[in-house]
């Protein structure tokens, strides 16, 4: 699959009237964005926007990117609805350009990347985060069970695995990774048992 056929598939989704994933944050990001100390935070793929904008209602400073136009629509219609401001990047992730060291923490909440970019897109990330920053990541496992319901890639090498991160993310401090099967209830597409990985990370100092 190519960048364009992966963005048209998200452009088609998001066209749809209802949000395709709720308005309602991701449980799992909403539990440890709410412990941490407000500050700058990076939202990649956040589609509608319903993390990124509630991150913003708590006092957040979010910038959000997605391939997709359609999504960064709703996302403002969203941030509008709940009185809030986020920035929103429409664009290739690897393509984007931001400081070195410039959040405070990043948002993976199912943002499955093309295989071939996965690991290179998490080390371009690393390099947006200070030292001491946090990662909070939740997606779809590689013994996840993909149906029409509960959403997720049906390929083997769009999913992850407790390893990958391990690999992806080895200059952190590992607050939380595991495997686990949690209930879905998030909009039209993410309903019933899914398979994912959860991680929470600390980026260590650099010396």
């Amino acid at each position: 699959m190519t960048n364009e056929q992966y963005k048209n598939r998200w452009d088609e989704r998001y066209r749809e009237t209802d949000f395709a994933y709720g308005k309602s944050p991701n449980l799992f990001f909403k539990e440890w964005i709410d412990q941490l100390p407000k500050g700058t935070l990076l939202m990649p793929a956040d589609g509608e926007g319903r993390n990124g904008v509630y991150a913003a209602t708590t006092g957040w400073q979010v910038t959000s990117t997605d391939l997709s136009p359609e999504g960064a629509i709703k996302a403002r219609q969203l941030a509008q609805e709940c009185n809030t401001h986020l920035t929103y990047i429409v664009g290739d992730l690897e393509t984007l350009q931001f400081e070195s060291a410039s959040f405070d923490a990043i948002g993976l909440i199912y943002a499955h990347f093309l295989p071939e970019k996965k690991s290179i897109l998490h080390k371009q990330l690393d390099t947006y985060l200070k030292p001491g920053g946090t990662i909070i990541f939740e997606a779809f496992s590689k013994n996840h069970k993909a149906n029409a319901q509960v959403g997720g890639p049906t390929a083997l090498p769009w999913l992850f695995s407790v390893e990958e991160i391990r690999q992806d993310f080895s200059n952190y401090d590992v607050v939380l990774l595991r495997e686990e099967i949690v209930g879905l209830e998030e909009g039209k597409y993410h309903n019933g048992e899914g398979t994912v990985i959860r991680f929470v990370g600390k980026k260590k100092p650099s010396f």
